[in-house]
């Protein structure tokens, strides 16, 4: 079992930085033009769709690295999406809203994951 220079180690988390920087000053972006639950409903989809994408090209493809996956999944899209802001939006809303916005959230979140799988399935050729 070899082991990993410590440079790699540093590398990957200064990728990652990048990365949380480039997706959490995307997320402010986003939540300046569309603020409170649908901003929070549009990125936790958009998310969950590139998220579907990277799994499953990493299974069908693999024409993105490894460390690229890890930036795109760990970085961006960690600090991109958020759960946290979701939960205490919708506990905030009136109980419809809430619902709406539970089953919402949950069925695009999936959604976005099928398509990202078929977007991933459909480069499968391209390799």
């Amino acid at each position: 079992m070899g082991s990993t220079h410590p440079l790699e180690h540093a590398e990957t988390f200064a990728l990652i930085a990048v990365g949380g920087f480039l997706g959490s000053n995307l997320r402010f972006l986003i939540g300046q033009f569309s603020p409170g639950l649908g901003g929070t409903l549009v990125v936790n989809a958009l998310g969950s769709a590139v998220l579907g994408f990277l799994a499953y090209e990493a299974l069908k493809t693999d024409l993105l690295s490894a460390p690229s996956r890890t930036v795109l999944s760990t970085g961006v899209l960690s600090s991109f999406t958020t759960y946290s802001t979701f939960a205490m939006e919708t506990v905030q809303a009136t109980p419809v809203l809430g619902l709406v916005n539970l089953f919402a959230s949950y069925g695009l979140g999936f959604a976005g994951v099928l398509l990202g799988r078929h977007l991933a399935h459909s480069m499968e050729g391209s390799k």
